[in-house]
């Protein structure tokens, strides 16, 4: 059986048609009866389908009838195409021995696509490059093959063009699977070495770990051990995938691409990329590469009705277990009452579980501005790391504050190649090189990750009319002149609205912000302050005007002093209710900030 086994991956930049093309080998191998089939067939959620991305990596067995007439196994292992999901994206690449780099024929090489590329050459993958999207009037598929060549030194005729849309071309994708992928090696007498890529959470059998078997084979009955943690569970079932079904077998075999249930009830104990052994006979060392997933970016999400509070803890912790790079704390603030601090990947997986959780447990959410980590050197010695701009302490304490830096990379079709510049030094970016690639142009920037938070992506899609497309690696942190920024409402801090900035920055988005909500907060009977302040420094401030009532309306004719009696008394009663006025912040404050820091940046 091994040597008719092929392992591969669809790897592609978003949006260049890799679910479709997908499709089409589903339907084409017959795995899916017309009936079932429908469109994205691997994307199982409903926000995949609306925004057309992959989200959760998939894996499907296909039975394939080769020309040399022999029957082959192949499985398929869909990856996420978002940079956000990069380890996913390198685990499931892992798992195969050879991948189809998909190009859309109208777009050409992109960001991701040259990622996705070096991260199939690391693990020495053969890579098939499929021009996708030949149908379209605007195609150029001869052009792209060349681009392919100079880019990835590819030579051009190995390029196959194919149309997941028409099915035209796929028969050749399947006969290059089958010719120019190798099966995979394994003794089958070795003791058991298993990487888990992906795992799902059943409510009646627990975590549900995706594995691909190197050596060795595990069948019901034995007791696995996962090497990260040394936990033993006896595996119950084993299986292999089928299109929208798990099939149950006897056992798994090296080469092979499956699942097991072993009653895991944590899914913190099956992470992906870690490796399952046998506990009587372990390997001497896993497969490597395994590192947990740790959240980058973190944001406060506050139920509107405090009444919630429980509700969303229970969704969080639901989605936790579909989810193993979701992270939360309990964090309460004066503005918004109880709620968590949550961290994600990115900010794409940020604004999926917001939506995750407002549409599949019915919740009404307010979420905070998205922050980074910083690392903060206090004076005393003492390293902290600060997830809540509220958090970060006093600046007479603070020796050195870091942030973290990406090294991003933007193609784009050389025209646009100025104002992107202008755009990556207005946001304190560092260029480190840049090359042409044929009428493309690849630069490269060393660049503060909070500075690429809100709008970087919006607005390197407006400048260069959408055909600029970027990708992002962490590098590590940097010291930086940050300050707090704290927003104050009637003389009083609201700890949801603070921010960490650039100190040359921080007065322009404070203004922004103050601005904002002076158009937000409702008028009261006494003039609102609205100040943004360092430490004890304002930097910028706003005033909501008072609602007056016409107290002189009854005074017609007489005195002057008459009206200046009623003036002076109107002024008094001001006074004192501006003593005891309290300011609410209505909901839109918050969304009010984050579009304020969207246009300063």
């Amino acid at each position: 059986m091994q040597e008719r086994i092929r392992n591969f991956s669809i790897i592609a930049h978003v949006d260049h048609g890799k679910s479709t093309l997908a499709d089409r080998i589903l339907q084409k191998t017959r795995a899916v009866s017309e009936r079932q089939m429908r469109e994205q067939f691997l994307d199982s959620l409903d926000l995949e389908r609306e925004r057309g991305i992959t989200i959760k990596a998939a894996a499907v067995r296909l039975g394939y009838q080769a020309e040399d007439g022999r029957e082959y196994v192949l499985n398929l292992i869909d990856t996420p195409g978002h940079v956000d999901f990069h380890y996913e994206v390198s685990r499931a690449l892992a798992a195969v021995e050879g991948v189809l780099l998909v190009v859309d024929a109208t777009q050409g090489v992109e960001a991701q696509t040259v990622a996705n590329f070096f991260l199939a050459l690391e693990h020495d993958h053969v890579i098939i490059p499929v021009i996708n999207k030949i149908d379209l009037p605007s195609a150029r598929p001869e052009e792209v093959a060349l681009e392919i060549e100079e880019t990835f030194d590819i030579p051009a005729e190995e390029c196959l063009f194919a149309s997941g849309k028409t099915g035209e071309g796929v028969d050749a994708v399947l006969e290059a699977i089958v010719k120019r992928i190798p099966p995979p090696k394994g003794d089958p007498d070795a003791p058991l070495k298993a990487l888990i890529f992906d795992s799902i959470f059943d409510a009646y059998q627990g975590v549900v770990p995706y594995v691909r078997v190197f050596e060795g084979a595990v069948k019901p009955g034995d007791v696995i051990r996962i090497w990260s943690t040394g936990k033993t569970f006896e595996v119950d079932r084993t299986g292999v995938f089928r299109p929208g079904a798990l099939e149950r077998t006897a056992g798994l075999g090296p080469g092979e691409v499956g699942w097991l249930t072993a009653g895991i009830r944590e899914i913190g104990d099956a992470q992906v990329g870690d490796t399952i052994t046998l506990e009587s006979h372990p390997t001497d060392a896993p497969y490597p590469g395994f590192k947990p997933a740790k959240p980058v970016v973190f944001a406060g999400l506050y139920p509107v009705d405090t009444q919630e509070y429980n509700k969303l803890r229970d969704a969080l912790e639901k989605l936790k277990l579909n989810d193993a790079a979701l992270d939360f704390e309990p964090e309460t603030s004066e503005a918004l009452g109880f709620g968590f601090r949550v961290g994600f990947l990115g900010l794409l997986h940020a604004e999926i579980v917001q939506e995750r959780l407002e549409r599949e447990f019915d919740l009404n959410l307010i979420a905070t501005a998205p922050s980074v980590i910083y690392q903060v050197t206090l004076k005393s010695g003492e390293e902290i790391e600060v997830h809540n701009p509220s958090d970060l302490p006093d600046p007479t304490l603070i020796e050195e504050i870091r942030e973290p830096y990406v090294r991003l990379s933007v193609y784009t079709p050389e025209e646009y190649v100025g104002p992107i510049m202008q755009l990556l030094q207005e946001k304190r970016g560092q260029m480190i090189t840049m090359n042409y690639l044929g009428k493309r142009v690849e630069l490269v920037y060393e660049v503060p990750f909070g500075e690429i938070l809100y709008d970087f992506h919006d607005r390197l899609k407006s400048l260069s009319r959408g055909y600029a497309s970027m990708d992002y690696e962490q590098i590590g942190y940097k010291p930086g002149e940050l300050v707090k920024v704290n927003i104050l409402v009637n003389g009083e801090p609201v700890d949801a609205l603070a921010f960490i900035a650039h100190r040359d920055k921080a007065q322009t988005i404070g203004r922004a912000i103050v601005e904002k909500l002076k158009d937000v907060i409702p008028r009261q009977q006494f003039a609102v302050p609205i100040q943004a302040a360092i430490g004890g420094k304002i930097i910028a401030r706003s005033t909501v005007r008072a609602l007056r009532k016409d107290v002189l309306a009854k005074c017609y004719g007489g005195d002057i002093t008459r009206k200046k009696k009623l003036l002076e008394k109107q002024k008094e009663g001001k006074r004192r209710m501006k003593a005891i006025g309290k300011v609410e912040v209505p909901q839109e404050a918050f969304l009010a900030v984050l579009s304020a820091g969207k246009e300063e940046g």
